[in-house]
């Protein structure tokens, strides 16, 4: 009985290792190929495959910036250069420098098909969305072209020609009253037709801005009409930011409000009068302080003294303080003045003299 059980054993596993070995049919992969390709062909042509590129709004914001205060720097530099000039001289002109310094950052970036200096700094860099094929696995912001010569120069013509022409526009129409009143139809007709312009132009900013903040493409109206898109211009990337100096710009900008805010509340006389007994040398000086304004601190032109203390000051100096501060008081005493004597003349009453 176990020999008939091992016999129809091994008879069986001969069976099966035979079977195994043998090759399948030569069309066996033609027929799997012919039975998976719908399913590959829905599965490349579905939109779940297409992983949209995502570049951060951040970077394209602190770009902006950053170009922003990189042409305000170039401005505060040409300033100096003509500061010997006659004064009012560049603001007289300031459109033009404007546009002078927004053509040679063009000129040096775009047109060369370089990003700008903030692009630069955030590895950003333009690319044509026209020329992007809607299909496809999409992974990073590195495929596509640049910027072709027609948007190229249609960008400058609105950054460099659009801003110069509105800002001088506004100027003009400021100086010659178009929205007066007494003006002629035609010039309130074009002052009215400017801030219609103005207003629609901020709300399709607005606008725009918030269908940045959703989709994440086009900062402004330039590069959503030109179809110039920001991406990533490097696979690699290090933003490490260091904040001490922000930390200590920030520290120097509260405590400078803060004095701002502290020093109109202070009266200078009460802490010349809280410090005045720790003075070292006011017993030395004190003959030399007499014959000198204790506020302009030179040789007084015209004595007057001030009542009833009988302090000396110059004229011009005494007047101008009595006339802002109603309450004023005496700089050597801290009393308060009630009047005005020409040394030997006649006395004149602060009330009086402030009408």
């Amino acid at each position: 009985m176990p020999r008939e059980t091992l016999a129809s054993a091994s008879s069986s596993s001969s069976t099966s290792s035979s079977g195994a070995n043998n090759p399948p049919p030569e069309d066996a992969w033609v027929d799997a190929y012919q039975r998976l390709l719908p399913q590959w062909q829905s599965l490349s042509l579905s939109p779940q495959s297409i992983i949209p590129i995502s570049i951060s709004r951040v970077n394209q914001v602190d770009a902006q910036r950053l170009d922003i205060e990189m042409s305000a720097m170039l401005k505060e530099q040409l300033v100096k250069v003509f500061s010997l000039v006659k004064p009012g001289l560049l603001f007289q002109y300031e459109p033009e420098l404007d546009a002078f310094l927004e053509f040679l950052i063009w000129r040096f970036s775009i047109w060369v098909d370089m990003p700008t200096p903030g692009n630069a700094l955030m590895n950003l860099r333009y690319r044509d969305e026209r020329a992007i094929e809607p299909r496809g696995k999409v992974r990073t912001g590195l495929e596509g072209p640049g910027l072709t010569v027609a948007q190229k120069l249609w960008y400058c013509v609105a950054t460099v020609g659009g801003q110069y022409i509105w800002s001088r526009l506004q100027s003009f129409s400021a100086f010659r009253r178009w929205g007066d009143s007494e003006q002629r139809p035609l010039a309130r007709r074009a002052w009215t037709l400017i801030q219609r312009i103005e207003g629609i132009y901020k709300a399709a900013s607005f606008g725009n801005l918030l269908i940045f903040l959703y989709t994440g493409r086009y900062r402004n109206l330039i590069e959503r009409v030109l179809q110039a898109r920001l991406v990533y211009g490097s696979p690699n990337m290090n933003r490490a930011v260091s904040f001490e100096y922000m930390n200590r710009q920030l520290v120097w900008n509260e405590f400078s409000e803060m004095l701002l805010l502290l020093l109109p509340l202070l009266n200078s006389s009460s802490i010349k009068k809280f410090l005045h007994p720790f003075s070292k040398d006011k017993s030395s000086n004190s003959g030399v302080d007499d014959a000198v304004c204790p506020i302009c601190l030179g040789s007084p032109n015209i004595l007057f003294l001030a009542l009833p203390c009988q302090h000396s000051y110059c004229y011009y100096c005494l007047r101008s303080r009595c006339s802002a501060a109603p309450s004023f008081r005496c700089s050597r005493c801290n009393e308060p003045v009630i009047a005005m004597q020409r040394h030997g003349g006649s006395i004149n009453r602060v009330t009086t003299q402030k009408q």
